[in-house]
C-alpha cells in the first residue's frame, strides 16, 4: 500500500524522519534502573552468581515482542536492499512468516474500538468526501519502512504504484476490496500518459488472512485499496518512496479495456480476455484523500 511518505497531520505534511524525531522522547531504555555492580572479592564469588542471573533473566527467542521481532527481520531483509532489487526467496518467506504470526494486538490495536472509532470518522465526514484515513508510524529509514494504515468503512486509498520497492501488506482484521493491476509491456522512460495493465486482484480480502506481496514489475503493483468494513492493514515497503531517488507514489484513473479499441504497441485484447484488462491513466494526488498521520503507542520495540 503505502500510499504516500508524507502524511498529513492537522494539515501539515510530515515526512518519516520528522515522526522519529517526534517519537524520540517515546522510545524505550533498555536498562532504566541498572542494579550496581556487585562488590569485589577475593574469591569473586557473588560476581559469577551475578552473572549467573543476569544471563538467567535474558529472554529468549520465544519471549521477544512480535513488533521487536518484525523490526528485526525488516532490518535483516532489507539491509542490502535498494529500487529494484527483490528481498531473496528465503528473506521473502522469512518475513511473510512473522507477518502471518502478527496479531492486533501485537500493535496495540483492538479490533472492537478500532472499529467504533473508525466508524465514528466515516459518520463525521462531510457528505460528498471521503473519511479519513490514520496513519500509524512505526518507522522510516531509507531501507524500509512499517506502518499501519486504519480504514474506516468505505475508505479509499486510490489507485496507485510502488515503484521499485517489494511490499508485505497485512490485513490485521476487518474485510476490505482489493483491486490491483501489472503493466503488459515495460514502458518505463515513456512519455505516454494511457497504459495497457492487466488485473491481478479483485476480490474482497477478510482477516485473519495471510500476508499479500507485491513486486517491482509483478504482484499486483499498482494497487487500490476499499474498506468494505472498518480495518486496518500492516504495511511493510522496501525501500520505501522518495522523491529525489525516483520512487515518486502515482497515482491513476483506471478504465476498462472496451473503451479502447485497436491494438497498443502491438498487444491486441481478445475480446473474451478484455474484463482482465484496463487502462491505467496517471492523475494528480486526488484532492479528497486524507491521511492523518499518529504516533504508534502499541509495545515498544528497540532500533
Amino acid at each position: 500500500m503505502g500510499a504516500e511518505s508524507r502524511i498529513i497531520i492537522d494539515n501539515k505534511a510530515i515526512g518519516g524522519e520528522e515522526f522519529d524525531q517526534l517519537a524520540k522522547g517515546k522510545k524505550p531504555i533498555a536498562n532504566p534502573a541498572p542494579n550496581p555492580p556487585p562488590a569485589r572479592n577475593a574469591n569473586n564469588s557473588k560476581g559469577k552468581k551475578s552473572r549467573r542471573r543476569q544471563q538467567q533473566k535474558q529472554p529468549s527467542a520465544a519471549a521477544v515482542r512480535p513488533v521487536q521481532r518484525l523490526f528485526d527481520t525488516c532490518k535483516e531483509v532489507f539491509k542490502s536492499g535498494s529500487a529494484g532489487i527483490v528481498p531473496s526467496p528465503d528473506n521473502v518467506e522469512k518475513l511473510r512468516a512473522v507477518l502471518d504470526d502478527i496479531k492486533p494486538a501485537d500493535l496495540g490495536l483492538n479490533p472492537d474500538i478500532a472499529c467504533l472509532t473508525l466508524a465514528n470518522l466515516d459518520g463525521a465526514a462531510p457528505n460528498g468526501k471521503k473519511p479519513a484515513i490514520r496513519y500509524l508510524h512505526l518507522h522510516e529509514c531509507n531501507k524500509f519502512s512499517i506502518g499501519v494504515f486504519c480504514l474506516p468503512p468505505s475508505g479509499v486509498i486510490p489507485l496507485h504504484n510502488h515503484p521499485g520497492m517489494t511490499v508485505f501488506s497485512k490485513l490485521l482484521f476487518g474485510t476490505m476490496h482489493i483491486k490491483s493491476y501489472d503493466w503488459v509491456l515495460d514502458e518505463e522512460g515513456k512519455s505516454t500518459k494511457v497504459r495497457l495493465a492487466k488485473v491481478k486482484t479483485n476480490s474482497d480480502l477478510t482477516a485473519p488472512c495471510n500476508t499479500s506481496i507485491l513486486y517491482p514489475e509483478d504482484g499486483g503493483n499498482m494497487h487500490c485499496f476499499t474498506a468494505v468494513t472498518a480495518c486496518a492493514v500492516l504495511d511493510v515497503l522496501g525501500p520505501p518512496y522518495n522523491d529525489d531517488e525516483g520512487r515518486h507514489c502515482q497515482y491513476y484513473f483506471d478504465f476498462p479495456s472496451s473503451q479502447f479499441s485497436g491494438t497498443f504497441d502491438g498487444v491486441v485484447v481478445p475480446n473474451e480476455e478484455k474484463e482482465g484488462y484496463g487502462w491505467l491513466q496517471e492523475r494528480d494526488r486526488p484532492v479528497d484523500l486524507v491521511v492523518r498521520g499518529e504516533l504508534y503507542r502499541g509495545p515498544p520495540f528497540f532500533k
